[in-house]
């Protein structure tokens, strides 16, 4: 490995450990110890390798943990949150949420505002892992509930909000029964925002009726498909798509199929901690 490839491998255990331990102890002194930094550099080496200072960084990521439980955790109290994000009481939190995000914990309930969200969150690229585990294997036709995102990628989220209202209201396709997709027509890496799409989709057993949600009726085909699993955060599952790309598929003597690439998650924010979050990404093959 090069000495860049060190340094940022070292970061990415700090990355790592602070996503294990939002609720632990994230002092100068601990943080630097996994890094195997000199304490009395590491701030800022943090901050020049970031942009960000360490408790800035730890913050937005409590923060950030905080934003999913408010936007799709309805029945979390605002209290509960504060505490479980460090904060010592209600008006702190919404202090600091404030000050970051433009919005207030209860405006960002009512109506996130993901695009000003988005950008506080983002930092260098971590170094990509190229090695995969890919599987090919035969998908079955899955009858499904689709809900199609048009637009920027930064507001996906509050199409995944209009996605999980049809699911409670309806439940023609509980969470908790049957599997949750995500279709994705364009790459977000090179795609003009506002020519976007992406579906946010739910297994079903049956047609779905018409709804006020704007939910339809879909299908995903039977067929061949590589199958490499991402652990962790969503935003980094570029990660583990482009080496299917660039490594695996070029080597493997395969070709594709005329059906896009699609995500089944096995788990979920924000009951899942991003750290411990699988998605399955699938790769339609010939």
């Amino acid at each position: 490995m090069s000495k860049a490839g060190e340094y940022a491998a070292k970061f990415n255990r700090v990355f790592d450990y602070i996503d294990q331990n939002l609720h632990g102890d994230l002092s100068l002194d601990s943080l630097s110890q996994v890094a195997h930094f000199s304490k009395f550099h590491f701030s800022r080496q943090f901050s020049g390798y970031t942009g960000v200072s360490v408790f800035g960084y730890v913050q937005l990521m409590r923060l950030k943990r905080a934003s999913y439980r408010l936007a799709f955790n309805q029945a979390d109290k605002i209290i509960d949150i504060a505490l479980d994000a460090g904060f010592e009481n209600p008006e702190s939190f919404s202090r600091a949420f404030k000050n970051t995000f433009g919005q207030t914990p209860t405006e960002f309930r009512l109506q996130p505002a993901w695009q000003p969200w988005n950008e506080q969150y983002q930092f260098p690229k971590r170094e990509r892992n190229t090695s995969m585990d890919v599987r090919i294997i035969q998908f079955e036709e899955t009858k499904i509930a689709s809900f199609q995102h048009r637009g920027a990628p930064d507001l996906v989220n509050d199409s995944v909000a209009q996605f999980i209202a049809w699911r409670k209201q309806s439940g023609l396709s509980p969470i908790k029964q049957s599997s949750t997709f995500g279709i994705v027509h364009d790459n977000p890496d090179t795609t003009e925002p506002d020519k976007f799409r992406f579906d946010i989709c739910g297994s079903v057993h049956e047609p779905i009726p018409d709804n006020v949600h704007g939910v339809i009726n879909g299908t995903i085909p039977a067929g061949r498909c590589a199958v490499v699993r991402h652990k962790g955060s969503h935003d980094r599952i570029g990660e583990s798509i482009y080496p299917m790309y660039r490594d695996w598929l070029p080597s493997s003597g395969e070709s594709l199929r005329d059906f896009p690439l699609f995500f089944h998650y096995l788990n979920l924010l924000p009951e899942t901690p991003e750290l411990e979050l699988e998605t399955d990404i699938y790769l339609p093959l010939r």
